[in-house]
């Protein structure tokens, strides 16, 4: 299992929000590179980032943080949060990430979720934010009326290869991560599924590299010390 350290970026710094209230933001780093260079430091391989000023205006500020940290750490980086068009995904995949996220996108747009898929293949990933059973939309604040189910069954029949998962209640909360629904999600779908939402401790990383899941996304836990990356990773592998 692959591990993701996770930077979320407001107005270049390295932010987290607690269950995605923009009003309750936290700021832990204004040189989020050097965030990258540690985790690349304790071995990790992948980085997820969200520009979560991004995902309000669909646009993509903080850019040249992004190609910073890309540049620092040399790792794998992944990219979600407004990403509504293809001429974004062109800007983030021409400039050198390795894969972006559709969120909101993948559920209100289908054609352009294929047209994606179409010409870069497995450098599109989806997110599925869930929350109550639904896919909530538009960082956070929409509900779209989608079941968790009929979002997985879509991404497989459109051909997406790998979805990020986050239970939203369990976001930045620091109570454990939702094993339940990511065990039923392994057993019944081949996606590519990566675990996001309350991974706050070294059991939470151990049962759900036990699921077999492809991936798992580390984020207030290790700003706060909770969990120690170096030995996390040892662990998910």
């Amino acid at each position: 299992m692959i591990l993701f350290p996770a930077i979320d970026l407001f107005e270049g710094k390295a932010v987290r929000l607690y269950k995605g209230d923009y009003g309750q933001m936290t700021v832990y780093s204004e040189h989020p590179e050097k965030i990258a260079a540690d985790f690349a430091a304790c071995g990790a391989t992948h980085i997820h980032l969200v520009d979560l000023e991004g995902a309000r205006s669909g646009e993509t500020p903080n850019l040249e943080t992004v190609l910073k940290i890309r540049e620092s750490s040399g790792l794998f980086c992944e990219i979600g949060g407004g990403i509504r068009s293809m001429e974004i995904v062109d800007r983030y995949l021409g400039a050198g990430l390795d894969r972006v996220i559709l969120g909101t996108a993948a559920v209100a747009d289908e054609g352009f979720l294929r047209a994606a898929v179409e010409k870069y293949g497995a450098k599109i990933a989806t997110g599925a934010d869930i929350r109550d059973g639904y896919v909530a939309v538009k960082g956070w604040t929409e509900q779209s009326g989608v079941t968790m189910d009929a979002f997985f069954e879509k991404m497989e029949r459109i051909g997406v290869a790998t979805v990020i998962c986050t239970d939203i209640s369990r976001d930045g909360a620091m109570r454990g991560t939702n094993r339940e629904m990511y065990r039923t999600l392994s057993q019944k779908y081949s996606l590519q599924i990566t675990a996001s939402g309350g991974v706050s401790t070294m059991e939470d990383v151990r049962q759900l590299r036990e699921m077999d899941l492809y991936g798992a996304i580390i984020g207030k836990a290790y700003y706060t010390g909770d969990i120690d990356l170096k030995k996390a990773i040892e662990v998910a592998r």
